[in-house]
């Protein structure tokens, strides 16, 4: 079991961060946010603009200028969505932590139940399964089910975990453990890492059936073939090569930062716009 587990929280205490990478998500952005911030228990929202070309910055600035518990950032440089996650995480202070993607896949609504494990203290991390008692699921790419089934499947043979979706989206995070692991992967990699991470850590590790509104490549999805061979290579960099002490640094207790985090090195990478 981790080191400092979160104690049990009240319901209505809860501190809830929601983190959002956002790439050229301008038509949906809006959307999303606003369901977002309706969502029980959010204290901040983290938008990372990963230098978007289209009007995703321009509608983010505005929506962080309307809400307080919008804060927005922006890569000057194209890093991908776990670069984007790594400058998010870093910036959150909740006592927990949710990933939410900036398209329209993932519903909002369904947080409160994601995170619900963790508030009861029987988790450490939750997943969000698209795979378990089917809910709500758009049908798509039958190879892209083929794909994310078999990482996974190979993904648990290393971690000797019995997960049923690691490449989903929705995944919730004591705020302390995310925050204090060290994220060394790149574009699509963070799945797979902290997956092997969390196993390794010993976490309490969850998994809560969700709905699934998934779009084709012409509406805007972004993982391709060179994603997925990328992800079977962290499975075996992050199982076999990555060790379990170099995988977690010390946190101050109730500090809400990293110690040793990057954010404050980026500087001309990233564009802090805390606009309240």
């Amino acid at each position: 079991m981790p080191d400092t587990p979160l104690k049990a929280l009240p319901l209505q205490k809860a501190r809830l961060s929601v983190v959002m990478p956002a790439f050229n998500e301008g038509p949906t952005i809006e959307q999303i946010v606003r369901k977002v911030l309706v969502v029980p228990h959010v204290c901040e929202l983290i938008i990372v603009d990963d230098c978007s070309t289209d009007d995703t910055g321009d509608v983010a600035r505005k929506l962080a200028a309307d809400f307080p518990a919008i804060r927005y950032f922006r890569h000057e440089i194209n890093q991908g969505k776990t670069a984007a996650l790594r400058t998010g995480f870093a910036a959150t202070t909740g006592d927990i932590v949710v990933v939410q993607d900036a398209d329209l896949e993932y519903d909002p609504s369904e947080i409160p139940e994601l995170i619900a494990p963790i508030i009861e203290e029987k988790a450490d991390v939750v997943f969000g399964s698209r795979f378990m008692v089917r809910r709500a699921a758009r049908v798509l790419y039958f190879s892209h089910y083929l794909a994310n089934r078999f990482l996974t499947f190979f993904s648990n043979v290393f971690t000797n975990v019995n997960m049923s979706d690691i490449e989903t989206c929705y995944k919730a995070f004591r705020g302390d453990l995310i925050r204090s692991m060290r994220i060394t992967s790149s574009g699509f990699g963070f799945e797979v890492e902290v997956t092997a991470k969390m196993a390794k850590r010993r976490c309490r590790i969850y998994e809560v059936p969700i709905s699934y509104y998934g779009r084709t490549y012409e509406e805007g999805k972004k993982i391709g073939i060179p994603d997925g061979i990328a992800a079977f290579w962290y499975v075996l960099r992050y199982n076999l090569f990555s060790a379990r002490s170099s995988a977690f640094r010390e946190e101050a207790s109730g500090s809400g930062t990293i110690e040793g985090s990057d954010l404050g090195g980026q500087i001309g990478a990233v564009s802090r716009q805390h606009l309240r």
